[in-house]
């Protein structure tokens, strides 16, 4: 660096850069810079994301529920001002196939939040290629509210043409999907959003610290075409998912699962960040 400074410098003569890469550099550097953060309760304007996670927390799922929920909150701040359109009550499409069912089980209808027990189609596919169909049929519904997905694994029908025809069929129906990606690679995807996430330590409850706190997760954003990728602890506590610095978990209390090998560290590869 130092020598081509020096070079420059001595000889004036040397023509600059031309003016369309000049150019292409500059607005790079600023749409970098400018790039949001992601938080929640902002619009994202992504209709299909993954999550990465491990199967024997349920982590995944829980996750999903809860970015689905917040972007529900948001469809109705925005649309607040249509008297009768802000509270969305049509139903909404889970889907496993028998891999995932036999890692993480079935929906507990219980344990889901109020607003959404009496909303649930469950589909039990068996194998990924009828999840694969029943997800795409679901985000050409447009009387659902979102599609969650659960697959285990790298199936071979993932592929980054299954993957794509999902995000064409959820941005052309404007159904939301979320897609859990049980201890499964990073593999090739068209996911415009690609979490990694995992359980977190409850927070206390405030009145009384012996109860079992809201549900946590440490979540990082690896890609996404709108957002800067970061790290979060995310919580939802009160009808409300809330962000915070990221925790890391302390290894002499925590053990790192293990997930047969199944989990590698070989980097996203997803080819439709922007």
């Amino acid at each position: 660096m130092i020598e081509n400074a020096q070079i420059a410098s001595a000889a004036p003569s040397l023509s600059p850069l031309p003016p369309g890469l000049a150019n292409g550099l500059t607005r790079g550097l600023r749409s970098s810079a400018g790039t949001p953060r992601w938080q929640p309760g902002i619009p994202t304007g992504c209709r299909y994301a993954e999550l990465f996670a491990p199967a024997g927390d349920a982590s995944g799922a829980g996750l999903a529920l809860a970015l689905a929920r917040d972007a529900l909150r948001q469809k109705a701040v925005a649309q607040a001002g249509a008297p009768g359109e802000a509270a969305d009550h049509r139903p909404f499409l889970w889907v496993q196939d028998k891999a995932a069912m036999r890692l993480s089980g079935r929906p507990y209808l219980p344990g889901l939040p109020a607003d959404l027990r009496h909303r649930l189609i469950h589909v039990a596919a068996a194998s990924p290629q009828d999840a694969l169909f029943a997800l795409e049929e679901g985000l050409r519904c447009r009387d659902l509210a979102f599609v969650i997905g659960e697959l285990a694994g790298n199936p071979r029908a993932l592929d980054f043409t299954a993957s794509r025809r999902l995000a064409l069929a959820a941005e052309k129906h404007d159904v939301p999907l979320w897609l859990v990606r049980l201890d499964a690679r990073h593999d090739l995807g068209a996911a415009r959003m690609r979490w990694q996430v995992a359980c977190a330590p409850s927070p206390v409850p405030r009145w009384n610290p012996a109860a079992p706190g809201p549900s946590a997760w440490n979540a990082s954003l690896l890609r996404a075409h709108t957002f800067h990728p970061g790290q979060w602890t995310l919580c939802d506590g009160a009808a409300v998912l809330t962000a915070a610095p990221f925790n890391q978990p302390d290894a002499s209390h925590t053990a790192p699962p293990d997930h047969g090998g199944l989990v590698q560290g070989s980097g996203d590869r997803s080819l439709a960040a922007g």
